[in-house]
């Protein structure tokens, strides 16, 4: 379902008159566009945005409107969604593996930027134009991210190393590029990867075109608010401390630029003294909050949209399919006169959230209703 086209001024507000009984987005294209400014004024280099955290066409247009002209794709659907909101968007295609049928679909939509992290990969990229940039992915056992990335995809440096001497060899451009892990609160596991890619660059005998430092910046889940500019600036210290020369920098946020853009409220089906039972769940908008834990920036209301407060009890939360591992994994404190009926407002749920919605049993988070320029 698209996105309404009736402004609203809170979602308190809507809430109260409509009393919806489907889980509801709320899209707050200010605060996206607060959030993308701080990328483009504040990070030392190229702003992309990895579509895979929020492919909602509006929000790609929102991205767009806030002067990201960069788009990471994984997938030729993802490339078809870019080009109808944005005929003019420059297309990086990091999904380092893919189907002869996925390859023909990247030159179609025009793609620039390729990654690898394996030879036979690579090889599949031998009909490329020449001078095509193709970015090597590079993994580290590096901590400080919620969870790694390296289990995957990536490439290992004496790799890494093999794989630029043969991108180079084919007549490609070669650059490295990597991603720290989700949600990394602090910035040294950027600047960790910056050393180790100076170090693959010169053991390979390569000068990079350009360092991709990917995703992994942070959002509010509820630890406060996340120091981009910090991270930003240990990212460019870190690239002149380690290279000669620098080589052009490109990052690829998702979670840490779309997390703000939406609201998810979600009605209360029925309380029980240890336990609460909502509209949506892990097979819907809550899908990862059974990995990353509950977001801790939710506040309830009751029907009329006045704020429920006072003490809080921890109450496991089930969503509402028939699965009973439909839950989050840990007892999430409410407070203690919630009822049913009420309804939960969780901010910063813009990443992936409904991207990963299944419609499993028939429920899903789904209707998304535009906040106005002024909340």
């Amino acid at each position: 379902m698209g996105i309404e086209q009736a402004l609203m001024p809170s979602p308190e507000a809507w809430l109260a008159r409509e009393r919806p009984d489907e889980p509801v987005f709320f899209f707050c294209p200010r605060r996206l566009g607060e959030v993308a400014t701080r990328f483009l004024d504040g990070f030392p280099g190229l702003v992309s945005y990895a579509v895979k955290a929020n492919p909602l066409p509006e929000l790609i247009d929102g991205v767009w409107r806030a002067g990201v002209r960069v788009f990471d794709v994984a997938s030729p659907a993802e490339m078809a969604l870019v080009r109808a909101q944005c005929p003019g968007a420059v297309l990086h295609y990091h999904n380092p593996v893919r189907s002869q049928a996925e390859i023909i679909a990247g030159l179609e939509h025009r793609c620039v930027s390729w990654s690898v992290d394996r030879m036979r990969e690579l090889e599949k990229l031998a009909a490329l134009p020449a001078g095509t940039e193709i970015a090597v992915r590079l993994k580290l056992p590096v901590a400080g991210a919620a969870y790694d990335f390296g289990a995957k995809f990536g490439a290992g440096p004496a790799d890494a190393v093999a794989l630029l001497r043969r991108v180079v060899e084919m007549g490609l451009t070669p650059s490295l590029t990597f991603h720290p892990g989700t949600q990394c609160r602090g910035a040294a596991p950027w600047e960790r990867y910056i050393h180790a890619a100076a170090e693959v660059a010169l053991e390979a005998g390569v000068t990079l075109h350009r360092l991709n430092v990917g995703g992994g910046f942070p959002s509010d889940r509820g630890e406060g608010h996340p120091d981009l500019e910090t991270i930003f600036a240990t990212i460019a210290r870190s690239a002149r401390d380690a290279f000669e020369t620098p080589p052009a920098l490109v990052c690829e946020p998702g979670r840490g630029l779309c997390a703000e853009a939406l609201m998810l409220a979600l009605r209360v089906k029925a309380v029980e003294a240890d336990a609460l039972f909502v509209n949506d769940g892990i097979y819907g908008g809550l899908a990862e909050w059974r990995d990353l834990g509950a977001m801790g920036r939710v506040r309830v209301i009751d029907p009329s949209g006045r704020l429920r407060a006072g003490p809080a009890q921890a109450r496991i939360v089930f969503g509402p399919t028939c699965d009973s591992l439909d839950r989050l994994p840990e007892p999430m404190p409410l407070p203690a006169t919630i009822a049913e009926g009420d309804f939960l407002i969780c901010e910063g749920m813009g990443a992936y959230s409904r991207a990963l919605v299944t419609g499993f049993n028939g429920y899903g988070a789904r209707r998304v209703v535009p906040m106005s320029e002024a909340f």
